[in-house]
């Protein structure tokens, strides 16, 4: 993975996100040792658009590998706001630093500055198409709840239709096979037909599609929730209608298993109960530690420097 951009996951092998997860496990129980592996390094996030947790999470991976930052948060405070292009910033700041992890309100922009870049370029998210980072953090979050993120029955909630992380962790889960996906959605936010044939491509996967949340719950290994948007509705009484039946609350969690794990990519609105924050199932502040793991695990990698005393997977199971 040396030298190599992370565009969207298809960049990656099977192989190579399976890596990643084993790393992201090492660096979590090896904090101290790993504190120096990107001495030297930096790395720049250049975020065209506004972000919290995205933007916080790659530049906490990077300091916490003992490299350093710059960038900007916002296009209006780079050139851009005078009118210079993706691929003239991409290759100003190769100049500076180690790795790029750029965010763009345009789809396709994080493939333009990777082939502009002369150093490698992580995708934060690019408009509505890819946000592979997320879908690491998805991953790794299956790992430490079910120790494998196959043989799940994995339930979708909320605006299937739009949303960028809910189609990449789909794509994503079809390349490792055998997943049951259960999709709850209004009519109005179905999931895709290309997301559909995706699915029904992949024989070990299948899917069910339905509206009614609490139906369903019972059956799930996992529920990833996503908020339900009043803007995407043309009739409001449509929207108030719907809204509270993907609001996960108590109530509802008490017809789930026990084990079952619930996962939002946040920000969070109003779709689940502030009180399901207390329940041990509740996992999506987990996700946020696990996607800095997972940034920590793709900065040290693209940029080819060792975690000390790491094994790497393939040379474990050649052992075994």
């Amino acid at each position: 993975m040396i030298g190599k951009s992370v565009i969207s996951l298809d960049d990656l092998s099977i192989s190579q996100i399976r890596e990643l997860l084993h790393k992201a496990q090492y660096i979590d129980s090896h904090r101290r040792e790993v504190a120096h592996t990107c001495d030297g390094r930096v790395l720049a996030t250049l975020f065209y658009e506004p972000s919290t947790r995205t933007r916080l999470s790659f530049e906490t991976a990077m300091l916490r590998l003992g490299g350093k930052v710059i960038g900007f948060a916002g296009s209006q405070l780079s050139s851009a706001s005078k009118g210079e292009s993706i691929a003239d910033t991409l290759k100003t700041v190769s100049n500076y630093v180690d790795v790029v992890a750029i965010r763009h309100p345009k789809e396709g922009a994080a493939l333009v500055a990777s082939r502009a870049a002369s150093v490698p370029v992580i995708n934060a998210g690019d408009g509505g198409h890819m946000h592979p980072t997320q879908t690491l953090a998805d991953l790794a979050t299956l790992q430490s709840r079910f120790g494998r993120v196959t043989d799940l029955t994995v339930g979708l909630c909320g605006d299937l239709m739009f949303g960028r992380t809910v189609h990449s962790l789909i794509e994503t889960l079809c390349r490792f096979g055998n997943v049951h996906f259960v999709l709850i959605s209004p009519d109005e936010l179905k999931t895709p037909q290309y997301v559909l044939d995706r699915i029904d491509a992949t024989p070990s996967c299948s899917y069910t599609e339905v509206k009614d949340l609490v139906s369903v719950i019972g059956d799930l290994d996992v529920l990833y929730m996503t908020r339900v948007q009043q803007e995407r509705f043309f009739n409001e009484d449509d929207y108030l209608r719907l809204r509270d039946t993907y609001i996960l609350d108590e109530d509802k969690l008490q017809l789930a298993k026990e084990s079952m794990a619930v996962l939002h990519p946040l920000p969070r609105i109003n779709e689940i109960a502030v009180e399901v924050d207390n329940d041990p199932r509740a996992a999506y502040f987990e996700q946020v530690k696990n996607g800095m793991l997972m940034r920590m695990a793709l900065e040290s990698s693209v940029v080819g420097d060792e975690l000390p005393g790491y094994e790497p997977l393939e040379a474990k199971e050649v052992k075994a």
